[in-house]
């Protein structure tokens, strides 16, 4: 049974599946990038359903096979800020923050569908539920080092749980995932073929969760030893350089044609910010970080020149300030963790 108005948005389908509720993004043009609007309509729901005893589970995924979520409404949240100011546009990513960690504590079992793209933000809305399911179309990511910010949205969490430091190399670089790569990750538990998606959704109503995504699973490998975690392991990102010049190898020199076109400041914060990520206990202690910090850089010209850059002149040449890793003030990096 549909409820069309339970959301109160367009942007946000619901449909009650027996004791499933199902939570469909529904804003295809955007590849549903969230706004205020999405994440709001998604907290109604959650807390109509959190109370209803006939709803044990809870179904979050997209009307559009392109996209789960394709991240945040940037270019809408850049508009916000030119027009009234960062603090405008900082009261609004906590609230989406919130109802993000809202979805992350909920009382009852989410299984959230990652078919197609689904970064950053989208990372936030589905990347923290008991039951994270992918397919040969999915797509993961935290690019925000180049649009001038840094993993948010609890992604520098999962970052910090991984192995090694192939973390720390994927919150600086912001390098896609495929589905069976995210599994090996940590961002999602099950890789399911796309074709299975209509079965899964069929049979949900009325099978065990764990049962039934153990059965439509295709196994996945375990990840390949990385190759330049000893680069990595450095007390800086000068020192990384240096080490990844003298690896030589390909996949060092793409590194390094990466790291250089990424935002400078962004690439120091995040360094700092994946350390400190690796001694914090909970989900919502790493919110807490991710807020202060992009609170801060959210101040700063990187991120509308970021978003300017990638989604509105799409011209890829960003002009960040400072312009180079060395001219990056430590102190003004200190400073971004200090509560505004």
């Amino acid at each position: 049974m549909t409820e069309a108005l339970l959301s109160g948005t367009p942007t946000v389908k619901t449909e009650r599946m027996g004791p499933v509720g199902r939570i469909r993004l529904d804003r295809p043009a955007k590849l549903n990038a969230v706004d205020l609007e999405m994440a709001e309509g998604i907290a109604r729901v959650l807390e109509a359903w959190e109370e209803d005893p006939e709803i044990t589970l809870l179904l979050l995924d997209s009307t559009s096979p392109r996209a789960f979520c394709s991240g945040g409404d940037l270019r809408a949240l850049s508009d916000l800020i030119r027009v009234k100011g960062p603090e405008a546009g900082v009261r609004k990513i906590t609230r989406v923050y919130g109802v993000m960690q809202q979805i992350a504590a909920y009382s009852k079992p989410i299984v959230s569908l990652l078919d197609g793209i689904a970064m950053g933000g989208g990372i936030g809305l589905g990347g923290h539920v008991p039951y994270r399911v992918v397919t040969e179309r999915s797509v993961l990511a935290m690019p925000e080092t180049g649009i001038g910010i840094t993993p948010d949205a609890g992604g520098s969490w999962l970052l910090a749980q991984m192995p090694g430091l192939s973390g720390l190399r994927l919150a600086l670089l912001g390098e896609r995932m495929n589905g069976a790569q995210a599994v090996q990750n940590g961002f999602a538990d099950y890789l399911l073929p796309s074709e299975s998606l209509p079965d899964l959704v069929r049979q949900i109503v009325t099978q065990p969760v764990p049962d039934l995504l153990a059965a439509l699973a295709q196994p996945v490998p375990l990840a390949p030893e990385p190759s330049l975690d000893a680069c990595y392991n450095a007390p800086d990102l000068a020192q990384v350089l240096q080490n990844l010049e003298a690896d030589g190898s390909e996949e060092a020199r793409q590194d390094i044609e990466a790291l250089s076109r990424l935002c400078p400041f962004s690439l120091q914060v995040t360094w700092a910010a994946w350390h400190r990520a690796r001694t914090l206990e909970t989900l919502d202690d790493t919110f807490a970080q991710e807020t202060t910090l992009v609170g801060h850089l959210m101040h700063r010209p990187d991120f509308l020149e970021g978003v300017r850059a990638k989604l509105i002149d799409k011209d890829n040449a960003p002009r960040w300030q400072p312009g180079t890793l060395d001219a990056v003030n430590p102190d003004e990096v200190a400073r971004c963790f200090q509560r505004l």
